[in-house]
């Protein structure tokens, strides 16, 4: 499978009514391992072509059957935008996800569930894994933190939120990948095609012309209103729930990341679910699982050979 195809989910909203939540599904609709990636904050599902298929070549050469499933987060890509834009946070967003996992059980069991999320998706992940009693199909069983973790670096939100929001209008996709570029230098080195393959669903037709970026501006009104007292509140419910996870655990770190410092991995290696830490060379924030090394690391935690099965011998 070369493409994958687009379907929808209704989820409730705060206010009594509904939005419909996009994903993209790869693999076999049927199989009972489910694999979900989840974004990163202004980006969107498509992020992960490259991954799923690579995950879906290394499990028919282990004659497994995978279902990987890669939402778009409500506000982005092709999903409804919000009418109330404070909805844009992780409870939404951690609810809509239950919706989903709801609907894809009900389409066929899941028996093995496992969780990829890149930044603002590894916080969603850290919610499931870590909050008691919630209706997922099955318990966490691997989950890949990507450069993200309890403690989030105010600088790096104050640089994130210089561009947030400015969704802008271009006039050609070459002109908005340029710019995309500029402001994502943390994702490391890409090729000009690869690129150009990250960029291209990020956009959409501009009414006046061109294209512009493909999420609702809004997404950037409840990220203003962060304050370093409110991220604080945040750290520590987030440490809460890091510390309650029982899902094998991933985290993966751009040795340059501002996001996710030094100190904080070092502090999330020892408590919690104690997680093996891979680190890549000249990347900040955030790896996009796109490089050759990036994807290996994230398939063999997954889907490890026999030989790397826990208790093999």
């Amino acid at each position: 499978m070369t493409q994958p195809t687009l379907a929808h989910v209704s989820c409730p909203d705060a206010q009594g009514g509904a939005h419909r939540m996009a994903y993209w599904h790869w693999g076999d609709p049927a199989a009972p391992h489910l694999v979900v990636c989840v974004h990163g904050l202004s980006r969107q599902g498509r992020d992960f072509d490259v991954l799923a298929q690579a995950l879906l070549a290394r499990a028919a050469e282990q004659g497994h059957a995978l279902r990987v499933v890669c939402p778009d987060v409500v506000g982005r890509g092709e999903s409804d935008w919000l009418k109330d834009p404070m909805g844009y946070q992780i409870p939404t967003y951690a609810a809509d996800m239950l919706t989903l996992l709801l609907a894809l059980q009900q389409q066929a069991p899941v028996d093995t569930f496992d969780w990829v999320g890149t930044s603002m998706g590894g916080l969603i992940g850290m919610t499931l894994a870590g909050a008691p009693g919630l209706p997922l199909p099955a318990p966490m069983h691997r989950l890949v933190l990507n450069d993200v973790g309890p403690v989030i670096e105010w600088g790096a939100l104050e640089r994130i939120g210089q561009y947030l929001g400015k969704t802008g209008s271009f006039a050609s996709v070459e002109a908005a990948a340029i710019r995309l570029r500029d402001i994502s230098r943390g994702f490391g080195p890409h090729t000009d095609e690869e690129w150009l393959a990250l960029s291209r669903p990020m956009l959409r037709p501009a009414p006046e012309g061109g294209v512009r970026l493909h999420y609702d501006p809004a997404i950037a009104v409840p990220y203003a209103a962060m304050t370093p007292a409110s991220a604080a509140e945040g750290e520590a419910a987030l440490w809460q729930l890091y510390d309650q996870m029982q899902a094998e655990t991933l985290l993966l770190r751009g040795d340059e990341s501002d996001l996710l410092s030094p100190a904080s991995a070092r502090a999330m290696q020892a408590r919690g679910p104690r997680p093996r830490m891979v680190e890549f060379a000249g990347v900040g924030h955030a790896p996009t699982l796109v490089s050759a090394n990036q994807v290996a690391a994230v398939l063999d935690f997954l889907l490890p050979a026999a030989a790397q099965q826990p208790g093999a011998r």
